[in-house]
């Protein structure tokens, strides 16, 4: 099979959600778009950012690598624009370092808001001075090779979780989300309403109250078979009781 049919493609696309979407998305934070899209979305926790407190939201563009070769990122940039998040997997399990300070130095130029990866990053340091936010399954200085082919903006699964071209990739200290480009909408607005909800219970605890109480738990409790005892209604010290409960 020659390199024209070999079915590798890079695929030029303008898909992806408005800036009001993104920007709604973006206030609240991945736990909470996790929380109003039904629990669903995330990447898988082995993805972490390189440093803390870095928070983006922006259109997903996928690459799809072999392990140990970084020569469809080379390919990709061209298709990045400001806003966009750079979503890279493999074709089996990699951990080499198949991204550093060069490539964000190329995107940071293009407004590119960070990387997605489920491969290995290095140059950390110069990442985390540049302000150039990553998430990956792993920090390694081990080198790759720019030779086998891959495809850009195709269906791509990243740490178990499913990503088109086009989707909200949304990534903070808790870890990674992808929105569904169709859902955008509507979890940015179920987003606001549970962000507002979690303000109001905010200033109630602030003031005192309990989770138990706000929740109405105590039912629950009940229900359960949790009751409250005080300390004079233990078992008498002669019943049979493990040697720390004596």
């Amino acid at each position: 099979m020659s390199g024209r049919d070999s079915g590798h493609v890079i695929v030029r696309t303008s898909r992806g959600p408005s800036g009001e979407v993104v920007a709604a998305l973006a206030k609240n934070g991945v736990a909470t778009a996790h929380e109003a899209y039904g629990r669903r979305g995330l990447l898988g926790p082995e993805l972490r950012p390189i440093y803390p407190g870095a928070r983006i939201a922006g259109r997903a563009v996928t690459v799809l690598s072999h392990p140990g070769d970084n020569l469809m990122i080379h390919a990709a940039i061209e298709q990045c624009r400001a806003g966009d998040v750079l979503v890279v997997a493999t074709t089996s399990r990699s951990t080499d370092g198949m991204f550093g300070e060069l490539f964000a130095t190329q995107l940071h130029h293009r407004g590119v808001l960070g990387l997605v990866t489920d491969a290995g990053v290095r140059d950390v340091a110069d990442l985390t001075a540049m302000g150039f936010p990553v998430w990956s399954r792993a920090v390694h200085a081990q080198g790759t090779a720019k030779a086998v082919p891959g495809s850009v903006n195709i269906p791509v699964v990243v740490a178990g979780q499913l990503v088109h071209p086009g989707d909200i990739i949304l990534a903070d200290d808790d870890g990674v989300l992808c929105i569904p480009l169709a859902d955008g909408e509507a979890v940015a607005e179920a987003s606001a309403r549970r962000e507002a909800n979690e303000e109001a219970k905010r200033r109630r605890f602030r003031q005192g109250e309990l989770g138990l109480d706000i929740y109405r738990m105590r039912p629950l409790l009940d229900q359960l078979g949790v009751r409250n005892v005080d300390a004079d209604d233990e078992p008498d010290s002669d019943s049979a009781q493990p040697e720390d409960y004596r």
